[in-house]
């Protein structure tokens, strides 16, 4: 089954990965925290209220959520992540991503070679049809193809 989405471009680019969908708002920093700090290469989501990421792998994943919750430091932390080579294959926000996420996934693009490409306002249809282990493209219009 296969379906496509279209949403707003934060930031351009196409790649193919396998999701990994969070149903709630995704707590940046209490995510990244572990990986960040004790060098875990595959992020491994550390926030221990997020059941639908705790203890999964997020680096090279397509991370599909809501919204972002939390911090403020949450931009920094996806720059990081990037820098560190341990950032999502992409951003795909069912909701508007907020100003934060927004400013990650742009510096993470603009000051290291490990862009993120972003987009958000998929829809409620999108985080209610992707699901963890689906093959997600993501193309430089802002289309997102799901398939299972």
């Amino acid at each position: 089954m296969k379906m496509t989405f279209k949403g707003r471009v934060v930031v351009k680019g196409s790649v193919k990965a396998e999701a990994l969908v969070s149903h709630g708002g995704f707590n940046t920093l209490a995510s990244y925290q572990h990986s960040l700090m004790f060098g875990d290469k595959t992020a491994k989501c550390s926030d221990q209220n997020n059941p639908d990421l705790y203890n999964k792998a997020m680096a090279g994943k397509a991370l599909c959520l809501p919204q972002t919750i939390g911090s403020t430091t949450g931009g920094l932390v996806l720059y990081c992540a990037a820098s560190m080579e341990r950032q999502a294959a992409c951003l795909l926000f069912s909701k508007p991503i907020d100003s934060l996420a927004a400013a990650g996934a742009i510096l993470a693009d603009v000051w290291t070679d490990h862009s993120m490409p972003t987009i958000d306002n998929l829809g409620d249809e999108f985080l209610s049809f992707v699901q963890s282990g689906d093959t997600i493209t993501v193309k430089e219009d802002g289309s997102v193809i799901v398939e299972r």
